[in-house]
C-alpha cells in the first residue's frame, strides 16, 4: 500500500505557488499620472505643506512650499516681509514666485493662506495649474496653528476668532479650486488617499 501511495500517477497534485496565492491580497492603488502642476489652497493650518509632501512621494513628483521660495527669492521671513513692505508688496511676489513654479516642471505646491484669494493669482493657477482645496473646520486650524506663532495675521489675536474671519472671506474663493478635499483631524495619509482618488475621478 506505501508503494501505491508513492505512484505519481495517484500522487495529488502539488500545492500552489505562494505568488499565485498573493494575488487576493489588497494593493495600494497605482497613483494617478498628473499633467498640470498641483497647487495646493486653503487656511493656514490645513496641512498643506505636510500633506503635499506626502503627496508629491506618492505621485513621484518634486515638492516645493511656495512661502519657502519666497523668503529664498526675497532673504527675508515672510512675517518681515509685511512687517517692511505690507501685504500689496508680498502679494505681488508671491505671484511672480507661483507663476515661475506652475511654469516649470509638474510639481506638487503648497501656498500661503492668502495666495488663491488675490485675484491675480487665482486665476493663473486656475487657468494654469490644477487647484486642490484642504478644508477643515476652524476649531481643528486653531488647534493646529497655536502650535506655531510666526504667523502674521495671528499676532495679538485668538486663533479661533481671526481663522472663523478668514474663513467666512475666503472659503467662498477656495471653492472655486478644481478639487475640493475635507482635511479631517486623521491621519494624514488617509488625506492624501482622498486627493489621489479625486485626481483619478477628475482626469
Amino acid at each position: 500500500m506505501e508503494c501505491d501511495a508513492k505512484n505519481p500517477a495517484e500522487t495529488a497534485p502539488p500545492p500552489r505557488p505562494v505568488a499565485a496565492a498573493s494575488t487576493n491580497t489588497p494593493r495600494t492603488a497605482p497613483a494617478p499620472s498628473v499633467a498640470r502642476t498641483i497647487v495646493l489652497v486653503g487656511l493656514m493650518g490645513a496641512g498643506k505643506s505636510t500633506i503635499g509632501r506626502r503627496l508629491a512621494s506618492r505621485l513621484g513628483l518634486p515638492f516645493v512650499d511656495a512661502d519657502t521660495e519666497i523668503e529664498r527669492a526675497s532673504g527675508l521671513s515672510i512675517a518681515e516681509i509685511f512687517e517692511r513692505f505690507g501685504e500689496a508688496h508680498f502679494r505681488d511676489g508671491e505671484r511672480r514666485v507661483i507663476a515661475r513654479l506652475i511654469d516649470g516642471p509638474v510639481k506638487v505646491v503648497a501656498t500661503g493662506g492668502g495666495a488663491f484669494v488675490a485675484a491675480d493669482t487665482r486665476a493663473l493657477i486656475l487657468a494654469r495649474a490644477l487647484a486642490v482645496w484642504l478644508d477643515a473646520d476652524t476649531a481643528t486650524l486653531a488647534e493646529r496653528v497655536r502650535r506655531r506663532n510666526t504667523r502674521p495675521l495671528l499676532r495679538d489675536r485668538d486663533p479661533a476668532e481671526v481663522l472663523s474671519e478668514l474663513a467666512a472671506i475666503r472659503n467662498p474663493l477656495y471653492a472655486e479650486a478644481h478639487i475640493h478635499i475635507s482635511s479631517k483631524p486623521t491621519p494624514h495619509d488617509a488625506t492624501v488617499r482622498s486627493i489621489l482618488a479625486a485626481l483619478a475621478a477628475h482626469r
